[in-house]
């Protein structure tokens, strides 16, 4: 009798060459010359024999030829029912399963429209690989997008690695594959098997896997995140009601591979989060922890964008990791990548044998300084998945707060690139109009979802509003990087003191554009890299003027407006810029001038976290006023800083020259006696312990524009601040 499909339809199931497997494995009613029947089929590798396995029916199958496709005919004495499949190979293994093709599509119809309109906010719970029970029957519903493939097939250690026999249901024009995979379990190594249209063979690490295989393995692993680990409702339900814009934000920012070497998310967790309380830190901003083919790219070129890296363990390690940074109230910030993704061969790029989430145009779709490419976010589908990663990370994993990075390269058309070798907007402009509208989306929904969330843009141009709400025209950010006032601050830090007073406006511009958006004074990794060498050998003079320098230019950057972060290891002050194979040079930590750098950042924390006039009124100009910018013959600054409240202004004042300015008159609002808060001179901080002897009494002469004044000691290379008690 012959089978009832042609041998073209076997040929091309047997060959992994049919778009449509589900059309001919698993059961189905066919004619017959003594009427309806049931045809079962499936493609077996390897085995020897298959018989059915079911309540009322035990039966064997017949092999065509030797290529493992088998079929049995049933006569349709009743409508088709479950059953399952005995499979046993020459070595005399047997093997009862349930068939993948016997079960109906698991996505619905609504989840396909939603991704295909990029409005699914949780399609990483559909697309991706998920354990689960269907039809009473455990498994793994593997689904995935590649619009333009012949064929995708799930493959792995279950299979064997073959891509004819897991072929999966094409769901039409939606561009996605789907199937569901009984009796697989959580830990399963996989990845997609994708046939191109060119009939190129190639297979592909999952781009919605929750976990991948540590270096140099690229395959994804089934992975499940266990939400019952979390213990952080209280903070959770604080984060809703807190006001990020008006309280004390310091961050520690960590690369966790360097900051202490071959740790685990659940051996740092202790270690970090204890040296982060007792620093006085409020978050850790963590550099990428997607999961990276590449140790020297520190996470920027990401692979695996629902993954965390598995160089420090689980998925939920990292939820134990997050976990108890919440317990003991310290928040964490992601350094996030939607600006582009490596060419690696397994990942992203032409995913099924076109440009799916790149341009294909390599004038919009290939970056020209990383050698990456660049996503397309015009496209619905891409646009969908990024911003559903950004919710991911925020929903699965508790994140407090993104850091967006590289956000000036995907504002501009012709961001490093010469004339002709970039596409113009429909408008004939430079701005990337589909990049913008990402950025307002996403922004949107993740302040309208998550309260108290903070989106934070890495963005070094003067894009007007980036930190503004959408509403107003805005890119929708709550903070944004102060890449001029770091670029300024310390081009004037660099330079010997008797040459900063003609760099006097390089302190002060800042002020001018201060309150234009909702700053963050960031010292990050990215000054301590590529040559730029460590921020303490950035400060000019001898060894004891270079600590000098960097004390008093800390104090500076926490007096100022701006919520503050400073990258691991300047703390202490790292003489070698970072190196992301080593360790932090935790040794220097025995000589007395880094312990005395790494107490007195730990007393600016403290100090900043207590006193309001520091935080409160970060983004209102009527939180600041000079008392004198113009004194660039001394190099002296000196401002106030106020409280929404009516306590008394916190008043700074810093001597960028290693001439003690001695009976130095700075004008102030109110008559008494001003305690001094801090003084980097301090002996214990390593100074020379000049000051004020701990408190100054104003006299009644107007200065300043004020009708008291006091005249203060300023030590050489050192800042100062007092409050009147």
């Amino acid at each position: 009798m012959p089978f009832t499909v042609s041998e073209n339809e076997i040929e091309r199931v047997v060959a992994g060459d049919h778009a449509d497997p589900f059309a001919v494995l698993g059961m189905h009613v066919v004619a017959t010359q003594k009427g309806p029947a049931l045809a079962v089929r499936t493609f077996q590798p390897g085995a020897t024999s298959v018989a059915l396995v079911a309540e009322t029916e035990r039966a064997v199958f017949r092999r065509h030829r030797h290529t493992g496709f088998f079929e049995l005919l049933l006569p349709r004495h009743r409508a088709p029912f479950p059953y399952r499949l005995r499979v046993t190979y020459p070595d005399g293994r047997a093997l009862t399963i349930a068939d993948p093709y016997s079960f109906p599509p698991v996505l619905s119809d609504f989840d396909l429209h939603l991704h295909r309109g990029g409005n699914h906010r949780r399609i990483y719970d559909r697309l991706g690989a998920h354990p689960m029970e269907f039809h009473n029957r455990p498994g793994v519903c593997f689904a995935v997008w590649a619009p333009n493939a012949r064929r995708v097939s799930v493959v792995g250690d279950f299979n064997a690695w073959n891509g004819c026999q897991h072929p999966m249901r094409n769901r039409g024009n939606t561009g996605i594959w789907e199937l569901f995979i009984p009796d697989l379990t959580q830990g399963s190594i996989y990845k997609y098997e994708i046939k191109a249209q060119t009939g190129e063979v190639f297979a592909k690490s999952d781009p919605y896997a929750f976990w991948m295989e540590h270096r140099p393995h690229t395959a994804s692993v089934v992975y499940a995140p266990d939400d019952s680990l979390w213990n952080d409702a209280d903070w959770l339900q604080a984060r809703q009601q807190s006001n990020p814009y008006a309280a004390p934000i310091a961050i520690y920012e960590v690369h966790l591979g360097s900051w202490r070497k071959n740790m685990t998310y659940r051996e740092l967790a202790p270690e970090l989060v204890e040296y982060a309380l007792d620093m006085g830190y409020t978050h850790v901003e963590l550099l990428p922890i997607m999961e990276h083919p590449l140790d020297e790219s520190w996470g920027y070129q990401v692979a695996g964008y629902y993954a965390p890296t598995s160089r420090f363990g689980t998925p939920d390690d990292f939820i134990a990791f997050v976990d108890h940074c919440h317990a003991h109230g310290i928040g964490v910030i992601l350094d996030w990548v939607p600006a582009h993704f490596p060419t690696d061969a397994h990942g992203l790029a032409k995913f099924d044998g076109s440009a799916v989430y790149e341009h294909a145009d390599p004038r919009q779709g290939a970056h020209p300084d990383w050698g990456t490419l660049i996503f397309n976010y015009g496209r619905d589908e891409v646009r969908n998945f990024l911003i559903a990663n950004a919710l991911f990370w925020i929903e699965k994993y508790h994140i407090d707060g993104l850091r967006v990075d590289a956000v000036a390269s995907m504002l501009y058309l012709d961001y490093s690139r010469k004339e002709g070798e970039w596409v113009p907007n429909p408008e004939g402009g430079r701005e990337n109009l589909d990049a913008v509208a990402l950025m307002r989306e996403l922004n949107t929904a993740v302040h309208d979802k998550f309260p108290g969330v903070m989106m934070i843009a890495e963005e070094s141009t003067a894009w007007p509003g980036v930190s503004r709400p959408v509403y107003l025209g805005g890119l929708g950010f709550g903070f944004k990087w102060n890449m001029g006032w770091m670029n300024d601050a310390l081009s004037y830090m660099s330079k010997e003191p008797i040459h900063r007073k003609y760099h006097h406006d390089a302190l002060t511009f800042g002020l001018v554009y201060a309150f234009h958006e909702n700053f963050i004074l960031a010292l990050s990794h990215d000054e301590v890299v590529h040559g730029k060498g460590a921020l303490l050998d950035k400060m000019p003079g001898d060894h004891w003027q270079k600590f000098a320098n960097l004390r008093a230019f800390y104090a500076f950057q926490y007096a100022h407006p701006g919520k503050k972060l400073l990258f691991m290891g300047g703390e202490f002050g790292q003489w070698c810029e970072w190196n992301a194979r080593e360790s932090l040079d935790w040794h220097l930590l025995a000589d007395p001038d880094h312990a005395g750098l790494q107490r007195f950042v730990k007393d600016l924390n403290a100090l900043y976290r207590s006193e309001p006039a520091l935080y409160e009124r970060d983004f209102d100009p009527a939180g600041f006023e000079w008392i004198e910018r113009h004194d660039a013959a001394n190099s002296v600054l000196s401002f106030l800083r106020r409280a929404r409240s009516t306590d008394a202004p916190v008043i700074f004042a810093c001597n960028f020259t290693p001439v003690p300015r001695r009976n130095y008159r700075i004008g102030v609002p109110a008559p008494g006696a001003y305690r001094e808060l801090i003084n980097s001179d301090a002996q214990c901080y390593g100074g020379g312990n000049m000051g004020n002897l701990g408190t100054v009494h104003t006299e009644p002469t107007q200065s300043h524009d004020h009708a008291h004044f006091l005249q203060i000691t300023l030590p050489p290379l050192a800042a100062v601040m007092f409050k009147r008690e």
